[in-house]
């Protein structure tokens, strides 16, 4: 016979939601009724992964960690409200409440790297660790994986590592977004670069730079610009550098992420330049924001649903079947067009 909740409740003489609450862990319950329940949820064999914590019930941690190194270039403090990476959170989070894990999210000062994790694993034992690498050194996560072993790193690869890497095929993404610009029939395309570099970026430039040399087309070095990548307001800087080429504008600008996209729109703006009647504008990522910008981006989507489920899987095949060899996973992107870019030429 199939037991059910309303079982559960019935043995223990409580009601259907204060079952509940002791299975999820939370507050509501006292501590002796909260462990009435959860022995007779053992005995009895009812465990639906998805609500249990399972250490609640047996006695081991099943959990995984997300853990974000911050720094003052693009991992910033509070990284989670950035819609990219609150974005691919949230998915990972999904991932691990399908296979009955819960998730724990931190953030570590990246100076004090191996102290910090193991602070971490101190505090609360986790099954797996999702690292988001953004702006890691191999040697770094070298350090981490030495005390981790069941590692998962997101968005940067280090080929020589033997760690599991999962990024977006960012090379492919900025070729999609040059080849689209070069489609539309621009030739003085320029290029809007991160002033903080990362392995994301620098493997766009590439793509970029090798849809360009398909076409024989060269990226003046009046039309490269280097901004800030964490803010989406107009930025002076690139405002001076704009309007200090009177004229010889470039018909388009490729971005290396939707952040940047967007304040340069906005900085063009002020200047009285029109996106895309005078300048079309290309970002990177997809996020949410690119709809609500006016005009509304055309960018590369990345599958940040993909990258989770794959990051979840890999852990979950170390930690439950003991699988020890490792990949590095290239996610492909799309070409996502909307209204900030146009042919050269076509009036509005």
């Amino acid at each position: 016979m199939k037991i059910k909740m309303e079982d559960i409740a019935r043995m223990a003489n409580v009601s259907k939601s204060a079952v509940s609450l002791a299975l999820s862990g939370k507050p509501g319950i006292s501590e002796e009724t909260r462990a009435k329940i959860l022995r007779i949820v053992k005995e009895s064999g009812y465990l639906p992964r998805s609500m249990v914590k399972a250490d609640k019930v047996y006695g081991i941690s099943n959990t995984l960690r997300f853990v974000a190194c911050t720094n003052s270039g693009i991992v910033l403090e509070q990284y989670y409200k950035r819609p990219f990476f609150m974005e691919l959170i949230h998915d990972i989070e999904e991932q691990c409440r399908l296979r009955g894990y819960s998730l724990f999210f931190s953030s570590i000062d990246g100076d004090n790297l191996e102290e910090a994790v193991q602070a971490l694993e101190t505090e609360h034992e986790s099954n797996g660790l999702i690292l988001l690498g953004t702006n890691l050194t191999a040697s770094q996560v070298e350090l981490i994986a030495r005390r981790r072993p069941n590692l998962v790193v997101l968005d940067t690869c280090h080929e020589t590592l033997a760690v599991h890497f999962i990024v977006m095929n960012n090379v492919m993404g900025a070729y999609q977004a040059g080849r689209h610009l070069l489609g539309l029939g621009h030739r003085r395309i320029g290029y809007v670069e991160s002033n903080s570099r990362m392995y994301n970026f620098d493997s766009r430039k590439r793509g970029f730079l090798q849809a360009m040399e398909e076409e024989g087309v060269t990226v003046s070095e009046a039309h490269q610009f280097s901004v800030s990548p964490t803010v989406v307001t107009s930025q002076e800087e690139f405002k001076r550098q704009v309007a200090g080429l009177k004229g010889d504008l470039p018909t388009a600008l490729f971005c290396e992420c939707d952040y940047i996209a967007i304040s340069v729109i906005k900085s063009l703006a002020e200047l009285g330049i029109r996106v895309p009647d005078d300048i079309s504008v290309i970002g990177f990522d997809n996020i949410q924001e690119s709809t609500v910008i006016s005009p509304e981006l055309t960018t590369i989507h990345v599958e940040k649903g993909k990258i989770a489920e794959l990051a979840v899987s890999k852990l979950l095949s170390m930690i439950e079947h003991g699988d020890t060899i490792k990949t590095k996973s290239l996610i492909d992107t799309q070409l996502i067009v909307r209204n900030s870019c146009r042919p050269v030429g076509r009036e509005s």
